[in-house]
């Protein structure tokens, strides 16, 4: 079995030595640029580890494969960031911001052609497959982001609903990848159902994570600036969870944070901030993403494999849920 850092390298290497500057330069260039910024890489990290319980043979059928969860993931980003008006990705200048919102959208759409390209490279008998799975993936990906944007607007909704968005926004990408790792190195249909609710259970936990360091995190190591989810109120775990709890008072002070602009950004998320850990929020999302962290593991174990073989797998959960950035 291959190590985190050994799948790191072996990614690494492959976005070096893929040259996708080329002509016109304002298209391919905010392509290099963010796939040169550098992500976590957790997608493609997570296809090549389910590969590699069946198979270690790490040549162009599942490298390029694992790298088209990546190019696609990319693309998402850029088209996020012009929804979300966000200025910095990875302490660095979205691409609508260094370039402008018409080169964003259309690079993006390159990107997401790119992707396809790449999964192509996946072995002739499994292609039909890779496909469907990948292409019902993507468009789950975009119903997830439409929810989101739609629940920006209501002045609440439920916790199902919150989980459904993420479900479809954040975590079937995981899965997806977990089961075409799987089903490219030749596993069991039942295994790769297991892995792909590995995949699903662990998005989930990701996602809250995410949530969570948008509130909390570290804004030097985060790569972004803190708050910006309360800014745009936008409907997180936190959020959610505050809305529920919140009673008399602390109800009436959320609701006239929420009224707050732009213009009010550090009073909204300090004042924010402060009502989430009074209303017991923050210590309720850590022990959440526990509870989806466990979840995960009980899939896992459901796929059938020894418990050597899925350490690195159970290493890579962990490193999900105790990331800062």
């Amino acid at each position: 079995m291959y190590t985190l850092e050994e799948i790191d390298h072996i990614l690494t290497n492959f976005a070096k030595l893929r040259n996708i500057r080329r002509e016109p330069a304002n298209l391919y260039e905010p392509l290099d640029y963010m796939m040169s910024i550098g992500g976590k890489r957790i997608r493609p990290k997570l296809c090549l580890l389910t590969y590699n319980l069946m198979s270690d043979d790490f040549r162009n059928p599942i490298v390029f494969p694992a790298m088209a969860l990546e190019v696609f993931h990319e693309f998402t980003l850029i088209h996020d960031d012009i929804m979300d008006r966000s200025d910095t990705r990875r302490g660095n200048p979205t691409v609508y911001k260094k370039w402008n919102e018409n080169v964003a959208i259309l690079s993006g759409d390159a990107m997401s052609i790119l992707s396809y390209q790449y999964l192509a490279h996946a072995p002739e008998k499994v292609l039909p497959q890779a496909l469907e799975l990948f292409s019902a993936t993507a468009m789950q990906v975009c119903e997830g982001q439409q929810y989101d944007m739609d629940f920006e607007e209501m002045p609440f909704i439920t916790m199902e609903d919150y989980l459904g968005m993420i479900g479809l926004k954040t975590a079937v990408l995981l899965a997806c990848s977990a089961k075409l790792g799987a089903l490219i190195g030749g596993a069991a249909p039942e295994a790769c159902d297991a892995l792909y609710r590995f995949g699903y259970e662990l998005g989930l936990a990701f996602q809250i994570t995410d949530d969570y360091l948008d509130t909390f995190g570290n804004e030097k190591v985060f790569g972004k600036k803190i708050g910006g989810d309360i800014t745009h109120n936008k409907k997180t775990w936190l959020l959610v969870e505050g809305i529920r709890r919140a009673a008399g008072e602390q109800k009436m002070q959320l609701e006239q944070f929420m009224q707050l602009g732009e213009e009010d950004r550090e009073e909204k998320v300090e004042a924010v901030r402060n009502l989430y850990v009074e209303l017991g929020v923050k210590e309720a999302a850590a022990a959440e993403i526990l509870v989806y962290h466990r979840k995960a593991l009980k899939a896992l174990e459901e796929a059938g494999f020894d418990e050597e073989n899925t350490l690195v797998l159970r290493q890579f959960a962990e490193e999900i849920i105790h990331r800062e950035k």
